[in-house]
């Protein structure tokens, strides 16, 4: 997973250089064991490891309360952003039901379970990538639509997708997406 996420800092370096200076430090283990606390459960170990690389926490200063998730707009894509421990405590702490997953009738099929862990969301809070704490694959849920779980077989998998749009787009090839002043442009 390291290897995966340095590939993409390293990509956005060298190509969005403004939108990589605007992304924050790591997280330290003392707000991940807080975190952990306040969720009741354990960071899979690559979330954990990518949480102290970078911690992707806007600052408080900059946090607009209209808005149910905060992140750095525009990464990895247009309509959706890295959570850092602060959103993803929270989004976890909004999609949480009582008895672990939801709807209560479908424990094989449910829209949300409790052993997720949110890593990226649109601003609602309606869709994005989850983290499953009993076997770190990577999944998606979205409000309206079908859960997918293991859509990535780790969270190294899916940096390897971030790290191969950021390829195209650095070469051109993006239908949507292209550099613009060192900073990704969607269109």
């Amino acid at each position: 997973m390291v290897e995966s996420w340095s590939r993409v800092m390293g990509l956005l370096r060298r190509y969005a250089p403004a939108d990589h200076a605007d992304l924050p430090g790591p997280a330290t283990e003392e707000m991940l064991a807080a975190a952990e606390e306040r969720m009741g459960l354990s960071l899979p170990r690559d979330l954990r490891a990518w949480l102290l690389q970078n911690n992707l926490d806007l600052p408080e200063e900059d946090a607009d309360d209209d808005v149910a998730c905060r992140g750095f707009a525009g990464f990895p894509d247009e309509g959706s952003f890295f959570l850092g421990v602060r959103a993803m405590e929270g989004l976890y702490a909004n999609r949480f039901v009582p008895g672990g997953f939801d709807p209560p009738d479908r424990p094989d099929d449910p829209f949300w379970r409790n052993e997720w862990i949110p890593f990226l969301s649109d601003q609602d809070g309606w869709a994005g990538k989850f983290v499953d704490v009993r076997d770190g694959r990577v999944g998606r849920w979205s409000v309206g639509g079908t859960t997918i779980t293991g859509e990535y077989a780790s969270l190294a998998h899916y940096f390897d997708s971030v790290a191969r749009t950021l390829t195209r787009i650095a070469e051109g090839e993006h239908p949507v997406c292209e550099v613009v002043e060192g900073r990704l442009v969607w269109s």
